[in-house]
């Protein structure tokens, strides 16, 4: 099987749209984790401390609460021990750990980073493009995806 075959039937498939989107939002939470990493090994050691990097972790848990809870969890039509309450409440903390994970990344850039002549202003920028685009990638594969599809 050649690479064109590959591709007709990856997109004549109906979970192509699934498949996309979590390769995309993949890559976006690798490229995220992979920058930081990449500015944590220059030669400017101990610039980025581990409460930087906690940072990103709560963007990864947000990630996690984010992509845990399904749509039809969220739908009044559910009547399970859960509960669709509980579900809307474990997506808005998901959320909201995600937004303040991009403030979070913005303070530590402009009061570490910027005002700091001792330290490089682009480790302040590497720590908020990890942020930016974990909770990209968060977004991209809980609302790129039909998951009608699973239910089948």
């Amino acid at each position: 099987m050649g690479i064109i075959e590959n591709i007709r039937e990856w997109f004549s498939s109906e979970t192509w749209v699934n498949k996309t989107s979590a390769m995309i939002a993949g890559f976006l939470f690798f490229t995220g984790w992979w920058i930081i990493i990449d500015a944590m090994s220059g030669d400017n050691q101990h610039q980025i401390t581990t409460g930087h990097v906690f940072i990103g972790i709560f963007g990864t848990i947000s990630f996690c609460m984010i992509n845990i809870v399904k749509g039809e969890h969220i739908s009044e039509d559910n009547t399970s021990e859960w509960g669709a309450r509980n579900a809307k409440i474990v997506l808005l903390l998901g959320f909201i750990m995600g937004f303040a994970s991009i403030i979070a990344a913005i303070w530590v850039m402009i009061s570490d980073f910027i005002n700091n002549d001792k330290k490089e202003t682009s480790l302040g920028v590497a720590l908020l493009l990890q942020n930016v685009f974990i909770l990209f990638g968060s977004l991209v594969y809980k609302f790129g995806r039909n998951e009608e599809q699973w239910n089948q």
